[in-house]
């Protein structure tokens, strides 16, 4: 008795356990039901109602108008991406035509040099030692419809095709005058004066100088007649340039200048300029290799650099070539952008300066005259006059540029070489006052 009664107590034990388990479920997922319904009013899946049968809010609107706004915008990519695709085929087709040209004319030039080289003559490089090559480019041809006026001028003045030029205003009368008194006495006849102004023009005619006086133009007239004499000597690039195109070599001269020999005597004639250098001994007038110093560099500190002093362009002969006329053109144009530009220094970076990134240099074949010969007052007055052996020397010109008192100087190196005055030279200073 007593174990069935302990055996019907565990089982009511069990079941009443079982029970307390249920209820406990059960007011679990009371409580949570009641926490999802607080929490989640409109169901935990739900899925945006029907418009129809309710009012829209104003975030709908602005919900539908955002829709309709992004529909539009992806019309118009699509539409700007089938243009870009449009263009860029068009693109594709002229880049295919380009290249096809590219080709054709390549290929001309191919044929073109196939059929030219067996015209010209050709060598084979000779021994060790021998080789040399032309500095002296071609002339260009005679074109005499670029001034029938001055070509009719120098075919009367001009000797084998050779001349002096010069360009004067009334502010250089006087030296005007020294000028082309020695140019006469030497027995020089192809020499010309290009008038700037009226009374040049005149005066030249009245004492049996060769005149031209250009036609008119404002621009550069008006600088003649006023001008100085740096803005006088930038204006002869621009006038050079028709005296080349006709087929003549010029010796440009500033007024400044003396002359006891014939400097056609003289001349090279192997490049296409041949200048006056601004040089006094050999190293400068003709190079050097100048040592640059920079401690901070240690090893390195010396770098070695080649130094040349600058031609004269008072006083340059020039060969009607490619080159020459393609130097008048680049430095004209620099002066005409760079008004306040020095055409001296103008007149050799282009020259000079070699080919680099972003500029192409001028292929110009030059040549540095004798600076005894075609002497500058700073040898003159500095070193030549104090030597006893030097003083011997007859120079073929002397410009008197490296001193303000031109026309002084002028007179006494006249009187000095033409006249035989001794002294002449003696009360000058060395340089400037």
């Amino acid at each position: 008795m007593t174990g069935r009664r302990d055996g019907l107590m565990r089982s009511s034990s069990n079941h009443s356990f079982r029970m307390s388990r249920i209820v406990i479920a059960i007011a679990i997922g009371v409580v949570l039901g009641f926490i999802f319904a607080f929490l989640y009013p409109n169901g935990l899946f739900r899925s945006d109602p029907p418009t129809s049968g309710r009012r829209l809010s104003k975030s709908d609107l602005q919900m539908a108008s955002s829709d309709c706004e992004s529909s539009e915008r992806i019309s118009m990519l699509k539409a700007d991406i089938i243009a870009l695709k449009e263009k860029n085929a068009e693109l594709k087709k002229q880049l295919r035509e380009l290249s096809q040209k590219l080709l054709s004319a390549e290929q001309r030039k191919d044929n073109a040099e196939t059929e030219f080289l067996p015209l010209v003559q050709q060598s084979k490089a000779g021994a060790f030692g021998t080789v040399k090559a032309s500095r002296t480019n071609p002339n260009v041809a005679p074109d005499g419809s670029v001034n029938p006026r001055l070509a009719k001028i120098l075919e009367e003045v001009a000797v084998k095709k050779e001349i002096i030029v010069a360009l004067a205003n009334s502010n250089v009368k006087d030296m005007l005058e020294v000028w082309y008194t020695s140019i006469k006495k030497v027995g020089i006849s192809n020499f010309l004066v290009v008038a700037l102004d009226d009374e040049i023009y005149s005066f030249c005619k009245s004492n049996n100088v060769p005149v031209y006086k250009r036609d008119p133009d404002e621009g550069v007239d008006s600088i003649g007649r006023t001008g100085g004499n740096h803005a006088v000597s930038g204006l002869k690039f621009r006038i050079l340039r028709e005296f080349l195109q006709l087929g003549y070599s010029v010796l440009l001269s500033d007024v400044d200048i003396v002359y006891l020999q014939n400097p056609f005597d003289h001349l090279h004639r192997d490049s296409d300029v041949e200048s006056m250098t601004d040089g006094h001994d050999n190293r400068t007038a003709y190079g050097f290799n100048d040592v640059f110093d920079e401690p901070a560099m240690g090893w390195a500190r010396y770098a070695h650099t080649m130094r040349i002093w600058v031609y004269n362009s008072g006083f340059f002969y020039m060969r009607p070539t490619v080159p020459s006329i393609e130097l008048l053109d680049r430095v004209a144009s620099r002066l005409a952008r760079e008004p306040k530009s020095w055409d001296q220094a103008v007149f050799n970076e282009e020259l000079f300066f070699p080919s680099h990134p972003g500029y192409d240099g001028l292929h110009a074949s030059k040549r540095t005259m004798d600076y005894y010969l075609f002497m500058n007052s700073k040898v003159l007055f500095k070193t030549v006059r104090k030597d006893a052996n030097l003083r011997k020397l007859k120079p073929v010109v002397i410009h008197v540029n490296y001193h303000p008192e031109k026309l002084a100087r002028m007179q006494a190196v006249f009187e000095y070489y033409v006249n035989g005055k001794q002294d002449a030279l003696d009360s000058f200073p060395d340089g400037s006052q």
